[in-house]
This record gives C-alpha cells, sequence and structure tokens, in this order.
C-alpha cells in the first residue's frame, strides 16, 4: 500500500520534516551575519551568552500554528517585541531543550505535559551577543496559558501555512552606528515579527521547506 503523504503544513506534515532535516555539522554558520555577511557590528560581538528558545507548533491537525509572545513593553532589553517562549541558559539547566522548557513554564505557564520535543535547530547567532538554540516541539492543543505579565504582554498562534511561505517574509532595514543592518519582519495579524525572531522563522523555511 502506498504511504499517505501528510497535508502540507499540518502537524504531521511538519512532524516528517523535522525528522528528515539536513544533518546538522559543526561548521553551519546561521544568524543575523547570513544577513547581514560582513557587517561589523557582528565583530563586536565577543563572548556569547547562551540561550534556548522554544519553537512550540500547536497541533491543530491539518493547520498547525506556532505559538509566540509579544515581550512586555516595561522590559529593558527588547521590550514589546514578537518573540519565542526562551531565554537565557541558565547553569542549573541540564540542556538548552530544559531550559527552552523552564523559560516556556515560566512566561506563559505551559508545562511540560503538554509539549514533546521533537528536535533542534543548529545554533543561531543573533547580533546582540545571544547563541540560541532553537528547540523544536509540538503542543497538545486545550492548554491555558497564564502569561507572567513582568515578561509578556501577550500571546497569539501564527499559522504554519503564513510562516511557511516566503511570499510573507519581506526585507527590511535600520541604521546602526550610521551602517545598514538588514534583518527579516512577517506581519500578521497587527503583530510585526522581525529581527532575530523572523531570521529563526527564516532559517526554519529554508531548512525544512527547500
Amino acid at each position: 500500500m502506498d504511504q499517505v503523504t501528510p497535508p502540507p503544513f499540518s502537524a504531521e506534515d511538519f512532524r516528517a520534516r523535522v525528522a528528515a532535516q539536513p544533518q546538522a555539522h559543526a561548521s553551519d554558520d546561521f544568524g543575523d551575519h547570513r544577513f547581514n555577511p560582513g557587517h561589523p557590528r557582528m565583530n563586536q560581538v565577543k563572548a556569547l551568552r547562551d540561550a534556548a528558545v522554544l519553537i512550540p507548533v500547536v497541533d491543530h491537525g491539518r493547520d498547525a500554528t506556532v505559538l509566540l509572545t509579544k515581550r512586555a513593553e516595561k522590559l529593558r532589553n527588547h521590550s514589546g517585541q514578537v518573540a519565542f517562549p526562551g531565554g537565557t541558559i541558565d547553569a542549573t539547566d541540564p540542556s538548552p531543550e530544559a531550559a527552552a522548557l523552564r523559560e516556556t513554564f515560566e512566561e506563559i505557564g505551559i508545562g511540560q505535559d503538554w509539549i514533546e520535543i521533537i528536535g533542534r535547530m543548529p545554533d543561531y547567532v543573533a547580533g546582540s551577543g545571544y547563541r540560541i538554540a532553537p528547540v523544536l516541539a509540538m503542543v497538545r492543543p486545550g492548554f491555558s496559558l497564564t502569561l507572567n505579565s513582568d515578561e509578556v504582554d501577550a500571546a497569539f498562534e501564527v499559522p504554519l501555512r503564513f510562516l511557511m511561505d516566503p511570499a510573507n517574509h519581506t526585507r527590511d532595514s535600520r541604521m546602526w552606528n550610521d551602517l545598514e543592518w538588514f534583518f527579516y519582519e512577517m506581519p500578521y495579524g497587527g503583530q510585526r515579527i522581525w529581527g532575530v525572531t523572523a531570521g529563526i522563522i527564516r532559517t526554519l523555511y529554508e531548512r525544512l521547506y527547500p
């Protein structure tokens, strides 16, 4: 019997693509510098701080979504920006996966019982000085959100179909020390998805949806 191909952008299709993604190598080099080759901003990044984020794909069957957060406006760094749940890897975290799960629970209240880790992306180096481990996960629907108001103002879901469509990936730039800095942005539903978050999404697209 022929194997049935799962519908595109379904949770099943995403899981299959993660399982079949190219093997990561130590020489893999992903990050903001890929969109800004030779930019002096990257030369100023010295010791990178290790961080992890969860890429939570919610299993809505044929139409999977990605859960994102909007950082609190009162935060000192990256306030009001759209982000994945995550943060700095603590010394007490046994792995990037553990850090991503801990931060997800602390920020939006989804516990590990709702989350299945299904893989990792290669690390993403951000111009802000972080080496980010993107942890891929399936999230069972039916969860309740408990937002930590000190860190998160909102959480919302975006269709995977939208995020993995390159027609929705717009290149933009802003000035940094009188030099142009390029990034992707993906506006959706009144939210501006841009910067590192959009860069990670773009990298996910390039690896899983070539």
